[in-house]
C-alpha cells in the first residue's frame, strides 16, 4: 500500500473538440464517434482515430480537423513511423498502414499466422531498431486471460512477447528501451515487462481502482503517464511507482489516450472520448521523443 505524499492534482485545458460537421448524423451502438490513438508528425499534426466511424483524422496546431481516410474497418491504435508513414492498429485489417495519397488501408499482418485472423488488435508502439510491437485485445478479461503482445521484427518476422494479458490495451518503452509497460484494462493495472530478460518474464508495476488503464505515454525521466479510461482521468507515476500528478477534467468521463506535444514537447495530449475533446495540461518534464520523431 502506497503511505506517501499524494500527488499534486492537475486540471486539463479544453484545446479542440470534433467538429459538429465530422459527427454521425444518427450514431448508434454500433456507429458512433469514439477517438483514440493520438500521434503528432514532424509538422505538428496531431492525428487520432475514431474507431466505429472507420476514420483517422488530422488535427493542425491551430486545432482545425481534416479526415486523412474514411474506410470500412475499426482502427484503435495510431503511431507514426519515423518516414512517415501512419500505422494503426486496426480491429479488422490487423497492423496496417495508411496510403494517403491513394486514401486507403492497406494491412501488413492480419494475424499470427496464415488462415487465421488477430482478434481485434488495440495498440502499437515502435522500438528504435524498426520493431513494431502491439496489442491483441479482443474480448480478453479475468475470463479469459490469454490477450497478446507481439513483436513485428523489422525483418518481417512475428514474435508472441507475452500471450497471458487479460485485456492488454497500451502499451510503451522506458527511454532505455529495457523495460516495457503495457496497460492491462480489465485487470486494472499495468504490467512491467523486462525486456533483458530471455523469458519476458512480466510483473505488476501498479494496481489500480476502477476498471480502465488505456494509453500509456512516457517522459523522458522514467515517469509513467497511464489514460484511466472509466474512471475519467490520467495519472502519472515515478520510476518508483509512486503517483506523482492526477489530472481530471471538469467535463467528460473517458479519458482514454495520452501524447506530449507542443513546443518543448511538455504538453500533454488527452483524449476525451466522451465529448470527443482533445485537453492539454503542461508539464515540468518533457515527453520521450517518439521513434517517429528520432
Amino acid at each position: 500500500m502506497y503511505l506517501g505524499p499524494p500527488p499534486r492534482r492537475l486540471e486539463p485545458a479544453v484545446w479542440t473538440t470534433l467538429p459538429k460537421e465530422l459527427r454521425l448524423a444518427s450514431p448508434t451502438p454500433e456507429r458512433h464517434n469514439f477517438l483514440e490513438g493520438p500521434s503528432f508528425d514532424r509538422d505538428g499534426n496531431l492525428h487520432l482515430v475514431d474507431i466505429f466511424a472507420g476514420r483517422t483524422y488530422r488535427v493542425s496546431p491551430a486545432g482545425q480537423w481534416e479526415v486523412v481516410v474514411e474506410y470500412d474497418g475499426q482502427p484503435n491504435g495510431l503511431k507514426i513511423h519515423k518516414d512517415g508513414r501512419i500505422h494503426l492498429a486496426c480491429r479488422k485489417y490487423g497492423l496496417a498502414t495508411i496510403d494517403t495519397r491513394r486514401g486507403i488501408v492497406e494491412s501488413i499482418v492480419d494475424g499470427p499466422r496464415r488462415g487465421q485472423k488477430f482478434r481485434s488488435l488495440n495498440d502499437l508502439v515502435f522500438h528504435s531498431s524498426g520493431d513494431i510491437y502491439f496489442t491483441e485485445q479482443g474480448r480478453t478479461g479475468l475470463q479469459d486471460p490469454s490477450g497478446r503482445v507481439y513483436c513485428l521484427r523489422a525483418n518481417g518476422r512475428l514474435e508472441t512477447i507475452v500471450d497471458t494479458v487479460p485485456s492488454p490495451n497500451g502499451l510503451v518503452f522506458n527511454p532505455a528501451e529495457t523495460e516495457l509497460f503495457v496497460a492491462v484494462t480489465r485487470g486494472n493495472c499495468v504490467w512491467w515487462v523486462d525486456m533483458q530478460d530471455p523469458e519476458r518474464r512480466a510483473a505488476l508495476f501498479v494496481q489500480m481502482h476502477a476498471q480502465g488503464p488505456d494509453g500509456l505515454a512516457m517522459d523522458v525521466e522514467g515517469n509513467l503517464v497511464i489514460a484511466h479510461a472509466y474512471h475519467g482521468a490520467v495519472w502519472i507515476y515515478g520510476r518508483d511507482a509512486a503517483p506523482l500528478y492526477y489530472i481530471r477534467p471538469a467535463q467528460g468521463v473517458m479519458t482514454t489516450n495520452v501524447a506530449f506535444g507542443g513546443p518543448g514537447n511538455k504538453t500533454l495530449y488527452i483524449v476525451e472520448s466522451a465529448t470527443c475533446s482533445i485537453l492539454t495540461a503542461p508539464l515540468p518534464v518533457p515527453g520521450q521523443p517518439m521513434f517517429s520523431h528520432a
